[in-house]
C-alpha cells in the first residue's frame, strides 16, 4: 500500500513539473510582431514635431532586408541591464528659480517634468550635500570645529530646495529615485581650509566627514525625502573656482573600504547604493579598476557614476571607456550622473545641437550598459544660473523671470523621447541600425510594450525598415530628428 502511495505522490510531482515546464516554455515563446502595430512620436528640426505621434506602422512579411534597404534591427530575445529611471538635479538654482515663477508655471513645470502622461515622467533624482556652484552662495550645515556634528542643521534648504523636491515627489506620483552626493567638506576639514579651489580631507576628519553622509541622509528621510543613494564626492579629480574637494583613486578605495562604508552599516544605512567616481569618462576605468579590485571596497560599491565633461580637453564623448568599465566588472552598475551644455548663451535656446548631444550621448550611454541617467539642473533662470561663481550653463527648460515664462529648448524633448516611453524595470534588447547616419537603443517595458528610439544627426532624410523577426515595417527618419516607436 505505501509503495503504491509513493508512486502515485511520484506521478503527481512529475505531472506537476511537466506543468511548470510548459507554462515556462510557453511564457519564453518567441516574440512576434504579428499583429502588432508601431505608433510613431516624432521631434524633427525645422517642424512643430514635438514628441508628437505622426503615423501608425503595421509589420509585413520581409524575411531577409536587401544590403540598399537600411534598415534597425531589434531583437527582443536578447536582454541586458535594466533600467533604473531617467531625471535631473534638483539643485538650489533650479528651486530659486522655479519659486520665481508664477502659480501656474510652477503648476506647468511639474506637469510637464514629472507627470507620466501629460508630461516626460521623470522618476530619477540628484541633489548635492551643502553648497554646490550652482547655489547663490556657499554655506555648510554645522559650526567649525563641530566634529561630533551636534550643530548639524539644514535649514538652509528648508526654504527653496526642500519644498522643491517635496512638490517634485508629488508630481512624480509620492515617489522619486534620489540620490545625494557632496561637493565639499566643511571648509575647516580641508587641507585648504577653503571649500572652493579644491584641497583635499585632513586624514584626521575622516570619521566625522563619514558620519556627515549618515547624519545628511537620516535628517532628509526624517523631513519626508528617501534617499535612495549617494556618491562619495562630486568630480574628485577637478580643482574648481567652486565647490571642490580632491581624492585619487586610493584616497577614494581607503575612505571608503576604512570610514564610509562602515560608517553606513553601522548606522543602519548600508542597503543605500554608494557609487564612486562621479566624474568624466576619460579616467573611468583606471578608478573603477583600482577601487574595485580591492574586495574590503568593492562590498560596499553598487556601481560607477560619470559625466559627460571630458569634451573640456577639445574630445569627442568617451564612450569605450565606459563599455571597457562594463566588461571588467559586470556586477557592478553605470549610472550617468551629470550632464549639461556648458557657456549659457540665451541666443543660443533654440539651437538644435542641444538636444543633439543629450540624443547622442543617452543613445551610447544605455548601449554600453548604463542603468540610470541623470541631467544636472532641472531648471535655470534666463542668464544660466544662479550660480555664485559665475559658471552658467544650459538647461532643458529655462525660466525668464522677467516675464515668468518658461523656454523649453529641444533638449527637454529629446529626453522626453526616453524618459516617457522607456519606463523603470524595462530591459535593454538589441537594436542595431543597418547604416550610420542612424543611432539606436530600445527596451522591452514591464508591460511587454517595445520603445525603440531611433535619432539622425545627418542633413539628409533616412527611409528605413523597422525589423523584427521576419517582420518589418517601414517608416522615414527625417533629417535632424529623434523618434521613439512603441511597439504594442
Amino acid at each position: 500500500m505505501k509503495k503504491k502511495l509513493f508512486s502515485a505522490s511520484m506521478l503527481f510531482a512529475a505531472f506537476s513539473l511537466l506543468s511548470v515546464k510548459w507554462a515556462d516554455a510557453q511564457n519564453k515563446a518567441p516574440y512576434s510582431a504579428k499583429d502588432k502595430t508601431v505608433k510613431v512620436y516624432l521631434t524633427a528640426k525645422n517642424t512643430d514635431n514635438r514628441i508628437t505621434q505622426t503615423e501608425t506602422l503595421h509589420f509585413v512579411d520581409k524575411p531577409q532586408p536587401g544590403e540598399t534597404e537600411v534598415s534597425v534591427f531589434v531583437d527582443p530575445s536578447k536582454t541586458f541591464q535594466t533600467m533604473l529611471g531617467i531625471g535631473a538635479a534638483l539643485t538650489d538654482a533650479s528651486a530659486e528659480t522655479f519659486y520665481k515663477l508664477p502659480k501656474d508655471k510652477q503648476k506647468e513645470f511639474m506637469t510637464a517634468y514629472f507627470d507620466k502622461e501629460k508630461g516626460i515622467g521623470y522618476t530619477l533624482a540628484r541633489t548635492h550635500i551643502q553648497s554646490c556652484d550652482f547655489s547663490s552662495a556657499s554655506y555648510g550645515y554645522v559650526k567649525d570645529g563641530d566634529v561630533s556634528l551636534k550643530t548639524f542643521d539644514v535649514s538652509h534648504d528648508e526654504k527653496y530646495r526642500i519644498p522643491f523636491i517635496k512638490e517634485a515627489m508629488a508630481a512624480a506620483g509620492g515617489k522619486l529615485t534620489m540620490f545625494v552626493t557632496p561637493w565639499s567638506p566643511p571648509a575647516w576639514m580641508k587641507t585648504n581650509n577653503d571649500v572652493l579651489h579644491g584641497g583635499k580631507l585632513l586624514p584626521k576628519y575622516d570619521q566625522a566627514w563619514a558620519n556627515f553622509y549618515v547624519k545628511f541622509i537620516k535628517t532628509y528621510e526624517k523631513l519626508g525625502m528617501p534617499i535612495w543613494g549617494l556618491s562619495v564626492q562630486n568630480e574628485p579629480m577637478a580643482t574648481q573656482s567652486w565647490e571642490s574637494c580632491l581624492y585619487t583613486a586610493e584616497d577614494e578605495r581607503d575612505f571608503i573600504k576604512n570610514y564610509l562604508g562602515p560608517a553606513l552599516v553601522k548606522s543602519g544605512l548600508g542597503n543605500k547604493k554608494l557609487f564612486v567616481w562621479d566624474h568624466n569618462r576619460d579616467l573611468i576605468y583606471q578608478r573603477a579598476s583600482t577601487i574595485l579590485e580591492d574586495p574590503q571596497a568593492a562590498k560596499y560599491i553598487w556601481g560607477i557614476g560619470f559625466h559627460w565633461y571630458e569634451t573640456w580637453t577639445g574630445a569627442g564623448m568617451n564612450f569605450e571607456s565606459t563599455r571597457r568599465v562594463a566588461e571588467a566588472f559586470p556586477g557592478k552598475h553605470l549610472l550617468f550622473t551629470e550632464g549639461c551644455v556648458e557657456k549659457f548663451d540665451f541666443n543660443r535656446l533654440n539651437d538644435w545641437a542641444l538636444g543633439e548631444r543629450y540624443g547622442l550621448s543617452m543613445i551610447n550611454d544605455f548601449n554600453a550598459g548604463t542603468v540610470g541617467w541623470t541631467d544636472w539642473n532641472i531648471l535655470l533662470d534666463e542668464n544660466g544660473g544662479p550660480n555664485h561663481v559665475g559658471n552658467y550653463c544650459f538647461a532643458p527648460v529655462h525660466a525668464d523671470t522677467r516675464n515668468g515664462s518658461l523656454i523649453y529648448t529641444n533638449s527637454y524633448y529629446y529626453m522626453g523621447h526616453f524618459s516617457k516611453f522607456i519606463h523603470p524595470g524595462a530591459k535593454r534588447i538589441i537594436s542595431n541600425a543597418s547604416r550610420d547616419k542612424l543611432l539606436t537603443t530600445a527596451y522591452i517595458n514591464p508591460d511587454g510594450k517595445l520603445a525603440v528610439v531611433v535619432m539622425n544627426k545627418s542633413d539628409d532624410n533616412v527611409d528605413y525598415y523597422l525589423w523584427i523577426k521576419g517582420k518589418a515595417a517601414k517608416t522615414t527618419s527625417p533629417a535632424h530628428s529623434i523618434a521613439t516607436l512603441v511597439v504594442e
